[in-house]
């Protein structure tokens, strides 16, 4: 391995963070796109990055989503970081509220807050601490985190929850009305479509997701 690769940052992103890859790589950074389990940015083997827009933010507080992430976060990897991307409230929330989330999310969580006015700064963020964990730290990226033992029911949810467009509260649904993570695969889109919220669109997206011909991308710098 030559030198430059030796030194080189390498991120993993989830490829919905739609622009983050040129961001990243034009900060110098390998940058790996992929549908992440959990997270947005993947930096080193223990740290992985949340990112949400103010709207967004608050939007997960009151379906209570963002705690739901903050849990299944914890459980993969041991240092998180929620960033916070905007420079004004969405209205959304009260500021009692607001305080009360951003509470629950240091002191109940023990992950790190930060707050970037946009993308840009936010890229420039998630680069440092892939560069510091990377090249000071020496720990490597790993998009698998060191994941602790779950209970059955909690390892069923985390595979459906990966399939596209489809949330906790959605997974808890899919999972109640077929029974196992098998009849959820194997339902057909009609089937599916039974299922209270889920809609035409999710179905056709699990369908094309499971029954799709997987094509493997042409190049990937991390099976170097």
């Amino acid at each position: 391995m030559d030198e430059a690769k030796k030194d080189a940052v390498r991120i993993a992103v989830d490829k919905r963070e739609a622009g983050f890859a040129g961001l990243l790589k034009g900060l110098g950074a390998e940058v790996e796109e992929s549908t992440l389990p959990v997270a947005d940015f993947i930096c080193s083997e223990r740290v992985a990055v949340e990112r949400k827009t103010r709207g967004d933010f608050e939007k997960s507080v009151m379906d209570m989503r963002l705690f739901e992430q903050l849990k299944r976060l914890k459980e993969s990897y041991p240092r998180v970081v929620v960033v916070v991307e905007g420079e004004a409230s969405s209205g959304m929330l009260s500021k009692e509220s607001l305080m009360g989330a951003y509470s629950s999310v240091l002191a109940d969580f023990g992950a790190s807050l930060f707050f970037t006015r946009n993308a840009e700064k936010t890229a420039e963020l998630v680069f440092f601490i892939a560069k510091h964990e990377q090249l000071a730290e020496k720990k490597p990226m790993r998009v698998t985190g060191a994941r602790k033992g779950l209970t059955i029911a909690q390892n069923q949810k985390a595979i459906v929850e990966m399939l596209p467009m489809i949330g906790p509260k959605i997974a808890d649904s899919l999972l109640g009305h077929f029974g196992s993570v098998w009849g959820v695969f194997n339902a057909s889109e009609e089937e599916l479509l039974k299922v209270e919220g889920l809609g035409e669109k999710r179905a056709r997206a699990i369908r094309n997701t499971i029954d799709g011909k997987y094509m493997k991308p042409a190049s990937n710098p991390f099976e170097d």
